[in-house]
């Protein structure tokens, strides 16, 4: 995995290309992620970038914490990530140095993570997309019920996994493949198409595509034999 940004989502709006297409882009506030640690795979047993992002008052930090951004020498933060590295990645990166928004290009394919919308307790047919029972005569307060959700003495229990209704949202998830449209370094902005799971001011990570890296290496096998164009004499094309 290789490093990314954490961002804030500010909404959505969109753009307008030169033949007049309109784009709907997510705005991705990114201020500079400050790296406050780098962890090694002899040490830590495996590579990591740790970056904080914003700020926050030092008096809202225990002393363990504060230690840990005065030995960094970076100013603290309101929380901390780690992007994971892979073995064969050779990024170097030091303590106090900072990634901005042009860390990604134009036309760049990214993976958006973010939390969800919370929806409280919802039904089965918002949570689960059931499709109720029928809506005729017979039916009676119980259009929108989950109907039956186990058998009879045997087993005697509802299995686990059942879908029934719930709290509904405030769960990670991950948009993946989506394109930034624009790159903003002045006002630390990313426009990347299409939307983004949370609310307005949401945490949001932005990491570089994992499907579009898996693509690029991929190799393509040509044919090694190249048969004869078929005839275009009807005769000939009718032997045998």
């Amino acid at each position: 995995m290789a490093i990314g940004l954490v961002g804030r989502k500010v909404g959505m709006t969109r753009i307008f290309t030169d033949a007049g297409e309109t784009v709907p882009v997510t705005v991705i506030e990114v201020l500079p992620n400050r790296v406050t640690q780098v962890k090694g795979k002899d040490k830590d047993g495996y590579r990591a970038v740790q970056v904080t992002y914003g700020t926050r008052r030092p008096s809202l930090f225990s002393k363990a914490l504060t230690g840990h951004y005065v030995r960094a020498n970076v100013a603290p933060g309101k929380g901390l990530v780690e992007f994971r590295l892979a073995d064969s990645d050779k990024t170097e990166v030091a303590a106090g140095a900072e990634f901005k928004a042009d860390l990604f290009k134009e036309g760049e394919k990214v993976d958006v993570t973010g939390t969800t919308i919370g929806k409280g307790f919802a039904g089965v047919m918002k949570r689960h997309n059931f499709g109720g029972l029928p809506a005729s005569h017979g039916v009676s307060v119980s259009h929108r019920s989950p109907g039956s959700i186990g058998q009879r003495q045997t087993p005697g229990r509802v299995f686990k996994g059942r879908r029934m209704s719930g709290h509904m949202g405030v769960v990670r998830r991950t948009t993946e493949n989506l394109k930034v449209v624009q790159v903003d370094l002045e006002r630390n902005l990313l426009l990347v198409r299409g939307a983004v799971a949370g609310s307005e001011g949401g945490q949001v990570i932005v990491r570089a595509s994992l499907k579009a890296a898996r693509r690029a290496q991929r190799k393509t096998v040509a044919p090694s034999k190249i048969g004869k164009a078929p005839s275009k004499d009807p005769a000939k094309a009718g032997k045998k």
